[in-house]
């Protein structure tokens, strides 16, 4: 089994951070306490996400974790492309440098492993017939 952390982007937590600081402290001011609750359960799934956001090879499958709700599970046989992507669309993946994964014809996911080159390795040698394309 092989464990791979998501990358984290500091100015994406950083932003992130801030913008939640600004709301709460608005709330705070406005002393609407309903609306700071519900925030700071926001805040706490947002830091557990952050916290739980990984991706695992094990065997011949690709378990993709991200907080409470997204567990998701991909047959490493079914994967046909993984490449190289900036695309922002939400995902599992707390940084903008991603791997688009193609499986199953037109499935795809995003993800952004810390170890980039390492999962690579390692999906490779589960699969030898994934073609991987990545940006110079």
């Amino acid at each position: 089994m092989q464990k791979f952390k998501s990358k984290i982007d500091l100015w994406f937590t950083i932003l992130v951070g801030i913008l939640f600081t600004l709301i709460l402290i608005r709330l705070a001011y406005d002393q609407n306490w309903v609306g700071f609750i519900f925030i700071l359960i926001v805040v706490s799934y947002v830091v557990y996400s952050f916290l739980t956001t990984f991706y695992v090879i094990e065997g011949d499958k690709l378990k993709i974790k991200c907080g409470y709700f997204f567990n998701f599970l991909i047959e490493i046989k079914d994967v046909q492309k993984v490449s190289e992507t900036f695309n922002i669309i939400s995902s599992p993946a707390l940084s903008f440098n991603r791997l688009e994964i193609l499986y199953n014809k037109f499935n795809t996911l995003l993800i952004s492993p810390k170890d980039k080159n390492r999962f690579l390795k390692e999906l490779k040698r589960v699969n030898p017939d994934i073609k991987i394309v990545l940006k110079k």
